[in-house]
């Protein structure tokens, strides 16, 4: 899959990056809380999940292998990881990149995401406000931006896409040949594509493969190439095709 982390360099990275784990701050299979408006230099676990209480700063990453991480309303950290799990980012909170294999990333309202947010399995949603700086990925799951802006590209091989109230991608929105990523109905059913009223793609809609794809008549797009053209996609007008 061009431009993209394959799975088992995707996991294996993680994995890697996960069980390096340091001294202080860390546990194998319990869970850990950063209290609320506290100070740590990170939080690591194995089977364990990880929460970050309102307004705490973490200097460092939040990471687990089995678990999953929560951060609450106007806490900073660095890097989150988890290989199963979900991500949870409440609003105004600041951090870098949001990685999962297996499991959902959401991210509240008036988020910073200074990196990338990427799933393997799982759906991604960016609520109203909020900005990513670099790109939006996943291979199997819906992407949902409700008036959120991100600074890269937007890609998936499976996954629906869904661009509401306004949201900007300013790069490239990708979807890429399936290669035989996916199981079942997802290798065959063709993923939905909806750029909805004042959204915007800067870049291009890239088709490597066969989508329903709707633009509305206010939402603005650089072009589409690949296996569908402009005139090709059904435009709609009101809120939803």
């Amino acid at each position: 899959m061009s431009r993209m982390l394959t799975k088992t360099t995707f996991t294996v990275g993680l994995l890697i990056m996960l069980l390096a784990v340091p001294a202080l701050g860390a546990t194998v299979n319990k869970s850990v809380k950063v209290e609320a408006g506290a100070e740590a230099s990170g939080a690591t676990s194995v089977n364990g999940s990880i929460s970050v209480g309102e307004n705490a700063r973490v200097t460092g990453n939040v990471k687990t292998v089995n678990g999953t991480i929560r951060v609450d309303e106007g806490a900073t950290i660095e890097k989150a990881s988890t290989v199963n799990g979900a991500v949870r980012i409440a609003r105004g909170v600041q951090s870098h990149s949001l990685n999962t294999v297996n499991g959902s990333i959401k991210v509240g309202e008036q988020a910073n995401v200074k990196g990338a947010v990427a799933a393997v399995n799982g759906r991604i949603t960016i609520e109203s406000g909020s900005k990513v700086t670099d790109d939006v990925s996943n291979v199997n799951g819906q992407i949902e931006l409700a008036g959120a802006e991100v600074g890269g590209n937007l890609k998936t091989v499976n996954g629906d896409v869904s661009l509401e109230d306004e949201s900007v991608v300013k790069g490239d929105l990708i979807v890429e040949e399936n290669s035989g990523w996916g199981w079942g109905k997802s290798k065959s059913r063709k993923p939905r594509i909806v750029i909805g009223p004042g959204s915007r793609v800067e870049g291009k809609i890239i088709l490597k493969r066969e989508v329903e794809l709707f633009i509305s008549d206010s939402a603005q797009v650089g072009g589409v190439e690949g296996e569908m053209t402009m005139d090709e996609a059904e435009r709609f007008s009101g809120n939803r095709p």
